[in-house]
């Protein structure tokens, strides 16, 4: 989940206001030796905290249905994780690095919420959109900086990207098959004699009959409401 999350923030980096710049996109610890090596302008992306986002956690099942829409599989719901981003432009003017950052903004701002349908497989598959958050208020236990006394550096002006996607939780369990018949009665006599009755059995034409039968009965009731409030008096 971690590195397909790097994969969806490098892809929006290099397609929003950046686009078309050549600006290099990075990963790497922006430590003193990683900018002593850097040799173009270059957008630095460094994961620095991961933590579970309890507020999101949720019991129960989840079902998983097939192209039939029948249920398939039954698993618990997805544990939610803040991906905590530093954001920061390297070149070699103090001018080129803010119109980078406001580039970074311009590209980010717009996308709060990522759908399924923009995500790689195995996240877009959970079928939910990620959160995105740029340059908010701070809420992990480290501050900026330490971060930087961590990495050996000099402090610069930087953007906090906070990416919270779901990773699956385990196991999953196997549905029974879907219900192809309906439900049948019998009943017997309480001192256990043969008088039993017929079976009573709801078979799927049965029960579709029975639906549409109500939906119809449903609909009538509608029409004859409608039919009083317009008219103010009894439809007969």
């Amino acid at each position: 989940m971690i590195h397909e999350v790097d994969e969806v923030l490098k892809h929006l980096l290099a397609t929003g206001a950046l686009a078309g710049s050549n600006i290099d996109i990075s990963l790497e610890a922006p430590t003193r030796d990683w900018a002593a090596r850097r040799n173009a302008p270059t957008i630095n992306a460094y994961l620095y905290d991961i933590r579970e986002d309890v507020h999101r956690r949720q019991r129960g099942q989840m079902e998983v249905r097939d192209d039939r829409d029948v249920v398939v599989k039954r698993r618990q719901p997805p544990r939610w994780f803040r991906l905590s981003y530093l954001l920061t432009a390297w070149t070699k003017q103090p001018q080129d690095e803010h119109r980078l950052l406001s580039a970074v903004l311009a590209t980010l701002i717009p996308r709060e919420l990522l759908p399924a349908s923009e995500l790689p497989p195995s996240l877009a598959a959970l079928g939910l959109s990620v959160p995105v958050s740029v340059a908010g208020i701070q809420t992990e236990s480290r501050s900026l900086a330490e971060i930087w006394s961590a990495l050996g550096g000099e402090l610069k002006p930087s953007l906090d990207l906070v990416v919270t996607a779901p990773f699956p939780a385990f196991p999953e369990y196997d549905a029974g098959p879907p219900v192809t018949e309906g439900a049948a009665v019998r009943v017997r006599k309480l001192d256990g004699g043969s008088g039993a009755t017929e079976e009573r059995a709801h078979r799927p034409r049965q029960v579709s009959a029975a639906q549409e039968a109500r939906r119809a009965a449903r609909a009538a009731r509608l029409g004859i409401g409608r039919g009083i409030n317009q008219t103010g008096g009894t439809v007969r």
